[in-house]
């Protein structure tokens, strides 16, 4: 556990502090010790004193800079952290009542830590308690449950992951009151922080991950690009993952004298009901594909980018497959597109833009970046108008380049913007929105960003 106590939550001026010597801005710092006074304040509401032990965590959404769709076919991603994110304090318990307040949603839910939890179908504590049972099954015997609190200033069902940020807040809420990590089956698995994003990933998948076997997850059929990206981000860099399993393959300094600017198109990214099943089929399409050449070929490669790697001529051969073999649900033409878009995205415009994030090669970086998003849109057909229309309008506006991110289906957009020009560009971006598309826009949030740190625990507030 930690030194801290509920009350010392309150002192925000050490609290930023201690976040700033952590990797955040000085204003991300100040809005997040507000979000953490806020919940040490619900839970001592809640009837815990003052001086009740507390475990504080940081933790961000994520930004997908490109890797659309990537992650679960073992393909690769560009991926930072913006400075928005869940700030969660915890109380420990010494029984297996779990209890999570949502401090500005009003809302509170109540659950035992063990394997047979039921879900509530399309609602928030789908999450946790998908954490709590998949952690009950991995880890059986005594299990500490925990009074937590969140506060958040990342938009829901925005593209910028803040289930999965809700899944990695969870865990470590229970994990700082249990002994998961000092298991031989947590240690034979997970040794460092890209594995536990995999292990994390298949709570949300449902698959098994080594001999911790899976359990229902949340009935998305995706990866672990949004833990990785969670866990894994550091201030100022972009880091290049591959997946299946998480590998990190390069880390990128990006220009100081760049921001980034979010919009976030007010069109909710479910993943329930139809919308779940629009973001699984995409994932469907690469199954299928990799299904079509492991038959034809006789060979037993894991994902699409194990396939490819199979030989120099791999992707040649997967196209040619892809044309002339026929497949029980999908047509040749569709799944082509989605192979198309995978080399594209994960062979091609990844490892160039790496090359080109200097003010020399900007306008390379440029063209790069805009080819995923526009071909991307394309190939994968899964953006609605608000956010292909967001991408153009940056770029007209004056951004160095622009592209949707996340699952699809509504979800948010990046822009690059020099610092400088930012909140100009910030401002008419918005407006400019707030004229094509009013009834989203009413919804919308439009903030500028540094790429900020990962997830991570405050132990005291001494920096």
């Amino acid at each position: 556990m930690t030194d801290l106590v509920l009350t010392s939550l309150r002192k925000t001026d050490e609290v930023a502090r201690h976040l700033t010597s952590r990797g955040l801005s000085l204003d991300g710092a100040h809005s997040k010790a507000k979000l953490f006074a806020r919940a040490a304040n619900a839970l001592e509401a809640e009837g815990h004193g003052a001086a009740s032990p507390a475990l504080a965590c940081y933790v961000p959404g994520r930004i997908e800079l490109l890797g659309k769709h990537t992650d679960y076919a073992g393909g690769r991603s560009l991926l930072l952290a913006p400075e928005r994110g869940f700030c969660i304090v915890a109380v420990p318990r010494t029984d297996a009542t779990i209890s999570i307040t949502s401090v500005s949603g009003g809302e509170s839910t109540a659950f035992e830590f063990r394997p047979d939890l039921k879900p509530r179908e399309g609602h928030w504590s789908n999450y946790p308690i998908s954490v709590a049972a998949r952690l009950a099954l991995n880890f059986p015997g005594q299990r500490n449950g925990a009074n937590m609190a969140l506060e958040s200033d990342l938009p829901a069902a925005a593209g910028m992951s803040s289930s999965s940020a809700l899944v990695v807040a969870t865990y470590l809420a229970l994990a700082a009151g249990n002994t998961f990590e000092q298991r031989p089956e947590f240690q034979q698995h997970i040794q460092s922080q890209e594995d536990l994003a995999g292990y994390l990933g298949t709570i949300e998948n449902g698959q098994s991950f080594g001999s911790l076997a899976g359990a229902r997850g949340v009935g998305t059929f995706g990866g672990s690009e949004d833990h990785t990206a969670i866990l894994c981000a550091a201030p100022g860099v972009l880091k290049q993952f591959s997946f299946c399993p998480v590998h990190l393959e390069r880390i990128i300094p990006l220009p100081g004298d760049y921001r980034f600017v979010i919009a976030s198109s007010g069109v909710k990214a479910e993943k329930t009901g139809a919308a779940m099943e629009k973001y699984n089929r995409v994932s469907r399409l690469a199954s299928a594909a990799l299904h079509l050449w492991q038959r034809s070929t006789r060979r037993h490669d894991r994902h699409l980018a194990a396939a490819i790697a199979s030989a120099p001529d791999a992707v040649d051969r997967f196209r040619t497959i892809l044309t002339h073999e026929t497949h029980d649900v999908f047509d040749a033409r569709e799944l082509l597109d989605r192979f198309e878009q995978f080399v594209m995205e994960s062979e091609e415009c990844i490892p160039a833009v790496a090359d080109h994030l200097t003010d020399e090669t900007l306008s390379l970086f440029a063209k790069l970046a805009n080819r995923s998003q526009d071909r991307g849109a394309e190939l994968l057909g899964n953006q609605v108008p608000e956010t292909v229309y967001l991408a153009e309008a940056a770029r007209r506006l004056g951004a160095v380049a622009a592209s949707a991110f996340g699952a699809g289906f509504g979800g948010s957009v990046w822009a690059l913007s020099r610092a400088e020009s930012a909140d100009e560009l910030l401002d008419r971006w918005r407006e400019d929105y707030r004229q094509t598309f009013p009834a989203p826009a009413e919804r919308s949030l439009f903030f500028a960003t540094v790429a900020g740190p990962g997830a991570f625990c405050l132990q005291s507030l001494e920096t």
